[in-house]
């Protein structure tokens, strides 16, 4: 019996995506790591993309095409991280006018001035749902901030 209901639930499912112009290749799931920004540990992608949703891990302020944090302060690496996830969403066809939400990571909750700074510069307009908080440390000895997020693209991909 219980298969039967997820089989029917399945269908159920399909049928919806059907109806609202989905198909199951628009929801197919697919890493994204772009050029310069490889994943720093197995086990890991960059990002996802899954139909028109983009997830992106946690991100730091790497130096493009190296293993290494930029050096200079929190300001200086929160907008390699922000740079960092702009490439990301690119490579995943979104933008950073997409993201819908973020979690931001310091090291240090006296750093939050300078960090949300630059976070503005890079959201604007209608800026996405956030929560900040403070960690003990980040998977990056010299890292203060890290920020992950996810963003829904507003216009489908073309094949």
């Amino acid at each position: 019996m219980r298969n039967t209901l997820l089989t029917r639930g399945g269908a159920a499912a399909f049928g919806l995506l059907l109806i609202s112009g989905c198909s199951p290749t628009t929801l197919a799931r697919r890493t994204i790591n772009p050029p310069g920004i490889s994943p720093l540990v197995p086990a890991y992608s960059v990002a996802i993309r899954s139909g028109s949703q983009v997830f992106v891990s946690g991100m730091t302020g790497i130096k493009p095409g190296t293993q290494d944090i930029i050096e200079g302060g929190v300001e200086i690496q929160t907008r390699q991280t922000l740079e960092n996830i702009r490439t990301a969403l690119q490579s995943a066809g979104a933008s950073m006018a997409d993201v819908g939400e973020c979690t931001v990571f310091l090291t240090d909750m006296r750093d939050y001035a300078a960090m949300n700074g630059v976070y503005t510069e890079y959201f604007r307009v209608d800026p996405p749902a956030r929560a900040t908080v403070a960690v003990t440390a980040l998977p990056r000895p010299a890292a203060r901030v890290e920020i992950k997020c996810s963003a829904q693209i507003r216009s489908p991909e073309t094949p």
